[in-house]
């Protein structure tokens, strides 16, 4: 479980859970569970490791030592604590600790190599080679046990592709490159696996990991749960909205869409259940929820670190740009969650709270100030990791307000191991995607693939925007959210920005649809782990994933396709103010819960397919309204303005259709049903 401070609901069976941790270790990899000697030194590793990174993140430490040293803690790591194979597991052999001891060695011969070493990059010695190839084996080998054989085969399908220009067909051939040359590139220099991606690893993701451990252990998890409940009540639908809310609050130090779902469902589903939830809506409804904590700020996935590396803008900018696409998100879903309790009648479950909402947010409420202190540290002018460093600090310090969630030695040794081995899944993937941003930086690719994409689309951003959709959908089924993220980012974003679309704009739309892995068969990571907890079947619970998520991801065609749409990202839209934000949003928010009440096919009561049409209609006019006025000035040449207003008009008109007409016939016979 993310957070064994939280107890799951005893009507919930053992082997439930078990089956729902197995989708947790899918996605962060199914580790070690050491005791005696084994687990003190690997605690002990993973104990200097956090401290190493807190310590890097207050004093100066030379860019390249930073990224060696984190690199070999990692493989370290993953060789320790990853079985080769799983009939090895809960042990260390021998090969584990030679294959750790090897990286180790490789990258202390680096980084003694000084400016000596990095020189050499275009021309390496032959030991340099040597080291540099068993290097890249060891890192695939560590990469393949943590996140699986996918990225690591496409890591090797790009170092084919580095050494087979020269016979490749048009256009994806170039000139080739030398073997040692090409292993000197991906080993040596800032532009291969020592480069961005670990960079934002070294000096972002692993600090945020530490900070959402030391959440974890000091309480936060549980408090967020209870806050949820407590505020919710006993109402109609509270077992959604509670669903909802804690998703929002816990995503932050879980950090983790599956963790999340797994968490929440454990405590929340006895009650969903009990309110009349449907057990595949239920567990869609937690999967869906889940999957908000990547996309919501003050921390978000690992991806959207590199955002602000790639883009070279601040954390805090990428934390602004993703507020409002956050805000629409959860008001989607939450729109689905009501329209389910009217479609399976949810009653109120009666929950008696140990405490009233004003006791409980005054004894542990500080948990409040610890998540929103990042935020508060980065306006007051600190950078990110100085940040995260002092939020660490204090939510240490703040734990000590009560006896249960002080952090004191055991606690707090536990919550350092956890920072360091939590990053590890991210770390690895972020090292080995260091071999394909490298080719594609060597060999052009990024351009190349662009070119071709617009090529097909005929040079429509629309299209554009559609195929690159389509491109990193499939490569999110195959990999985790932050390898199809830096998969796609170099490869498909130069299409987009090239027609003409910003590129804060072309890297979230690319982060939001890498986001979409999480709910996406045959990967579907968190809807098959929210079923393993309801007793729902899996593709079915994902099909209602999907459905509840479907609204609110058509809002990453908003900032690409609508010329005004960069302001939900940026706040300030092109020539406009504030009260064009608060307009773009509301428009939005309202084409949101157009598109909600078509897909659940139900609004006041059960929707016929002509008033779901009117409601499709009504919503992309409304979120969509430049693409749909550009689109009637190509059919029928004039310019038609106030798209938007046609949109709640027709809502409108449904919706009182609805409350002053009856029914059909077989929509009561449906609905009695």
């Amino acid at each position: 479980m993310a957070d064994d401070i939280i107890k799951p609901d005893p009507t919930i069976s053992p082997e439930s859970l078990r089956k729902a941790e197995e989708y947790i270790q899918q996605e962060e990899g199914v580790a070690n569970r050491l005791s005696g000697w084994a687990g003190r030194i690997v605690t002990a590793i993973a104990v200097a490791m956090s401290l190493f990174h807190l310590y890097a993140a207050y004093d100066i430490v030379p860019t390249q030592e930073l990224r060696y040293i984190h690199v070999a803690f990692v493989m370290v790591l993953c060789f320790l604590l990853f079985p080769v194979a799983a009939r090895f597991r809960n042990r260390i052999q021998w090969w584990d600790v030679l294959a750790g001891a090897a990286a180790v060695g490789i990258l202390v011969y680096a980084i003694m190599g000084g400016e000596d070493f990095t020189d050499r990059a275009t021309m390496p010695t032959r030991l340099d080679v040597v080291l540099g190839v068993v290097f890249i084996v060891l890192l695939i080998e560590a990469s393949r046990r943590t996140i699986g054989p996918i990225v690591p085969i496409i890591a090797l399908a790009f170092i084919v592709y580095a050494l087979a220009g020269p016979y490749l067909p048009q256009p994806w051939n170039h000139r080739g490159y030398d073997f040692a040359a090409l292993v000197g590139h991906l080993y040596i220099t800032l532009e291969g696996i020592i480069g961005v991606p670990v960079d934002v690893s070294a000096t972002l993701i692993v600090l945020f990991t530490i900070f959402g451990a030391f959440l974890q252990h000091s309480g936060a998890g549980k408090f967020f749960i209870d806050f949820s409940m407590t505020l919710m009540g006993s109402k109609a639908n509270a077992a959604g909205r509670t669903v909802v809310l804690s998703s929002f609050l816990l995503g932050g130090p879980s950090g983790s869409g599956v963790a999340t779902t797994v968490t929440i469902g454990a405590v929340a589903y006895p009650m969903m259940k009990k309110s009349g939830f449907e057990r595949n809506a239920a567990g869609g409804l937690l999967a869906a929820g889940g999957l908000g904590a990547i996309i919501s700020p003050p921390v978000l996935g690992a991806a959207a670190f590199l955002i602000a590396e790639f883009l070279k803008i601040s954390y805090l900018d990428v934390i602004w740009m993703a507020t409002i696409p956050t805000c629409l998100y959860y008001l989607s879903l939450l729109f689905m969650v009501e329209l389910d309790s009217r479609r399976f009648s949810v009653h109120g479950e009666h929950f008696v709270p140990d405490s009233s909402l004003w006791q409980l947010t005054r004894r542990y409420g500080f948990h409040f100030i610890s998540l929103v202190s990042i935020v508060v540290f980065m306006l007051w002018g600190y950078s990110p990791t100085t940040s995260v460093f002092y939020a660490t600090i204090l939510t240490f310090i703040l734990s000590f307000l009560t006896r249960e969630t002080a952090l004191v030695p055991k606690k707090l040794v536990g919550a350092l191991a956890e920072g360091s081995t939590s990053v590890l899944t991210a770390a690895s993937t972020c090292a080995i995607a260091g071999i394909i941003v490298g080719v594609v930086t060597l060999t052009g690719l990024g351009l190349k693939f662009s070119s071709i994409v617009i090529d097909y689309a005929g040079g429509s951003l629309l299209l554009t925007a559609v195929y690159t959709a389509l491109i990193v959908w499939i490569v999110g089924l195959a990999v985790p959210v932050t390898a199809s993220y830096i998969i796609c980012a170099v490869i498909t974003a130069p299409a987009m920005i090239k027609l003409g679309v910003p590129e804060v704009a072309a890297h979230m739309f690319i982060f939001y649809y890498s986001v979409l892995s999480e709910v996406s068969p045959p990967t579907a990571l968190s809807p098959f782990a929210a079923a393993a907890i309801t007793g729902g079947d899996p593709y079915k619970t994902t099909l209602q994933a999907w459905k509840y998520t479907l609204p609110a991801f058509l809002v990453p065609f908003v900032f690409v396709l609508d010329p005004q749409g960069i302001g939900l990202l940026l706040m300030i839209p092109k020539g406009g103010s504030w009260v064009d934000i608060v307009m773009i949003t509301a428009k939005a928010g309202l084409g949101l819960a157009a598109l909600a009440a078509a897909a659940q096919g139900w609004a006041l009561r059960r929707t016929t397919a002509a008033e779901r049409l009117l409601l499709v209609l009504a919503g992309l006019l409304l979120v969509f309204p430049s693409l749909l006025e550009a689109f009637a000035e190509a059919i029928i040449g004039r310019d038609i303005s106030y798209t938007a207003t046609f949109g709640l008009l027709i809502a409108v008109v449904v919706i009182l259709k609805q409350r002053l007409l009856p029914a059909p016939p077989h929509i009561q016979a449906a609905g009695r049903q």
